[in-house]
């Protein structure tokens, strides 16, 4: 597991982990003051998880009162390192697929391959459904279906290595280790592997099945493979985590120039080295899960998507070439451009994990390198936006709270924030007087997918303009985004609410007429997504009511603004001042 030690976690502040410190401290078992609203407007998922912990929790991680979950699974592999290396090969080796469903550049998967032929064993491929996972982490149901497709796909690329990918549906998700464990021993498999994710969930999951494997004899091996540079492995000079970008990219960079092992590209397993299909030959009949009934999409929207995004990796890695040949060079120049496609939209291959950041990151490196005579920014400016996924892994690693409903800012939490569903609904449905804010909503309801700085623009206006809790908006974006993945998700809304790790200071709020006039200047992407501004000319598509044309927008039934973005601003800032200002 974990390439970095305990020592970058107690650098920073995080060794006292005792329960005798623990119990120290019970007022931190007290719920936040506003724990009954959070519930009340669909927060915290009580069926799921305790009520809003209390700032002084969020606190306790931080001074290392409370132990990270990433320290109790590194702990988990000390405390078990005697049992786990006695344990000898068997009868075959367990690849466990979860967000890594590829074959190319999968650390885990490459790492049971080499067991299974150094032993000449067979390698099996395990996929286990948890629906009550997907309803506790919001999954959205185009994400779920792009899941299954690709998980199809997986399939039929496993099937020509003669690699069986058995998948099944656990309906309770305290019940997935067990049920590990009991499919382990059935298959005479003494190692499992897997791909770490870095969510608390899963990484207490993960440390609770380290412990369970090793008393049944098996050793499980959870890999770094989602993050380019594993989480822990860059300090500051004073040695501690990074919370801002710049320094943090900086020191990702040049921790790769002296790591360069970290961008080798895994290969893929190759032919099964044992006879899968005499030993195991029922398991390829394994058929994908279905969605579950949450979680199903309407037939039109179905087929729309999957003619949106192909499954699988053949196409991520096809449309990574296409973008990096046709696209990457102008990348630093309109990437901010909303109308047209000026993005890699690739987005959608690394939650899934159709495609690693590793393998994006060395093909724009070396297409950079091709063109020999230049360097173009465009490459360098997609691999830090590329980057910035490892920095949002690096920030859920160590500050575990935002994970658990809270900002990186827990004051933040207790800003008076407003619930008015009638203006909440008015965002959601893209109809809330102000264009660029509509247009960005209604993709993302449509195409299950937002430009990155349309979310910047439409986060800014709820959390600010609506001082609605940027927490609806974020559980908005994973209940409809194809693309949803906790760590991106929540940086994002940090940003644009100011409440998260390298923000923009809370008296910078976003003026959404000047971003539609600076990143859609001719209204082309306003027009393509609210029709009833399509007959509106020139600059007056930005704002109609107050540029002479709301007889024509009013017309056509689109709406005056909900608020005034002036009036809101003050209104703003008196808040979040009084927010910052608290003990």
């Amino acid at each position: 597991m974990p390439s970095q030690k305990r020592k970058n976690s107690t650098a920073a502040g995080s060794n006292s982990t005792s329960p005798a410190n623990k119990r120290t401290r019970p007022s931190l078992n007290e719920p936040h003051p506003n724990a009954r609203q959070s519930e009340d407007f669909g927060i915290v998922l009580r069926e799921f998880y305790p009520p809003e912990i209390s700032n002084a929790r969020c606190d306790a991680y931080n001074d290392g009162t409370l132990e990270r979950p990433i320290e109790a699974l590194q702990r988990a592999y000390e405390d078990t390192q005697q049992e786990r290396d006695a344990v000898k090969p068997n009868a075959a080796v367990v690849h466990w697929f979860k967000s890594d469903l590829r074959l190319h550049d999968n650390r885990g998967l490459h790492k049971a391959s080499q067991v299974a032929r150094d032993h000449g064993i067979p390698l099996i491929g395990l996929y286990i459904l948890s629906p009550e996972d997907l309803t506790a982490h919001l999954s959205s149901p185009a994400r779920v279906d792009l899941t299954l497709r690709t998980l199809a796909q997986l399939k039929r690329d496993l099937n020509e290595s003669d690699i069986p990918l058995y998948m099944e549906t656990q309906e309770h998700r305290r019940a997935v280790p067990q049920r590990i464990v009991d499919l382990c021993e059935q298959w005479g498999a003494n190692h499992l592997f897997a791909n770490l994710e870095y969510e608390v969930d899963e990484l207490r999951r993960e440390a609770k099945l380290i412990r369970l494997c090793a008393t049944h004899g098996i050793k499980f091996d959870a890999v770094h493979d989602t993050c380019v540079v594993p989480p822990g492995s860059l300090c500051s000079q004073q040695g501690k985590q990074y919370a801002v970008y710049s320094p943090w990219y900086r020191a990702w960079v040049t921790f790769l120039k002296e790591n360069p092992d970290l961008l080798e590209l895994a290969e893929e397993p190759g032919a099964n080295p044992g006879n899968a299909r005499r030993h195991f030959a029922e398991l390829f009949d394994s058929e994908v899960p279905s969605a579950p009934a949450n979680k199903q999409l309407p037939d039109a929207q179905k087929q729309h998507l999957r003619e949106m995004y192909p499954a699988g990796e053949h196409e991520a890695l096809h449309r990574l070439e296409v973008f990096l040949n046709n696209k990457a060079s102008a990348y630093d120049d309109e990437r901010n451009i909303l109308a047209g496609r000026h993005t890699s939209v690739l987005s959608p291959y690394f939650a899934s994990g159709s495609l690693s950041a590793r393998t994006a990151v060395v093909q724009a490196r070396q297409a950079n390198k091709n063109l020999l005579d230049r360097n173009e920014p465009g490459y360098i400016s997609w691999i830090s936006e590329v980057a910035w996924r490892d920095f949002y892994k690096h920030v859920l690693a160590h500050w575990p709270f935002i994970c658990m409903n809270k900002c990186f800012k827990p004051e933040f939490t207790d800003l008076e924030w407003e619930y008015d569903m009638e203006k909440f609904e008015a965002w959601c449905e893209g109809k809330t007087g102000v264009p660029i804010v509509d247009a960005a909503m209604r993709q993302l309801n449509q195409d299950a997918w937002m430009h990155n700085r349309a979310r910047m623009i439409v986060s800014s206006y709820l959390s600010k303009d609506l001082l609605i809790d940027w927490r609806r908006g974020e559980r908005y974006f994973m209940e409809h985004l194809i693309d949803g993945d906790f760590a991106s998700n929540h940086g994002g809304w940090g940003f644009g609410s100011s409440t998260g790790v390298d923000p923009q200071p809370y008296f910078r709020i976003f003026n959404p007429l000047r971003q539609s006039e600076r990143f859609d200047a001719e209204g082309e992407y306003i027009r393509h997504w609210v029709p009833e501004l399509r007959g509106v000319e020139g600059s007056a598509i930005h704002d109609p009511y107050e540029r002479g044309a709301g007889e024509e927008a009013g017309r056509q039934g689109y709406p005056q603004a909900l608020v005034d973005h002036s009036q809101s601003r003050n209104r703003a800032l008196d808040r979040y001042k009084r927010a910052s200002q608290k003990d």
